[in-house]
């Protein structure tokens, strides 16, 4: 049997304390954890030479896999890709890059939309075409 002195209990107020700071300090380390996806790119040849990178390159995005956060990425990586992909200012789509993944393609899809999941898990890389224009 167990002594006369205070036991843990949810009444027990120094219970109640010692749960809560545990409780709080779970949902503080919880939120402080990001899921990071390697995605795969594929650069065309004119943005390798810029890059100064090979033919594939791997970049680690955090949070849900969109066009947005994959060229974010890129361009943190890779700066001197800064507007060459999408305009600086309206981060839209430049008019002759093109956007495949999963053989599908994604140039019309909203920068927000999220890629396939083979994407994200590296499976399937996503790719950056130079368009063709011309008569």
């Amino acid at each position: 049997m167990m002594g006369m002195g205070r036991r843990w209990c949810p009444t027990n107020p120094t219970y109640d304390l010692r749960h809560r700071l545990f409780i709080s300090a779970f949902v503080i380390r919880a939120s402080e954890f990001v899921i990071e996806h390697m995605v795969r790119i594929i650069l065309p040849h004119h943005l390798r030479n810029l890059a100064q990178a090979d033919r594939e390159v791997q970049v680690d995005v955090q949070g849900e896999v969109t066009q947005r956060s994959v060229l974010a990425a890129l361009e943190a990586k890779y700066p001197a890709l800064l507007g060459t992909i999408r305009d600086r200012l309206t981060q839209q789509r430049r008019p002759l890059v093109r956007f495949f993944a999963c053989e599908e393609d994604l140039s019309h899809e909203l920068p927000d939309a999220p890629l396939p999941q083979k994407i994200g898990s590296g499976e399937e890389p996503f790719y950056i075409v130079g368009a063709i224009a011309g008569g």
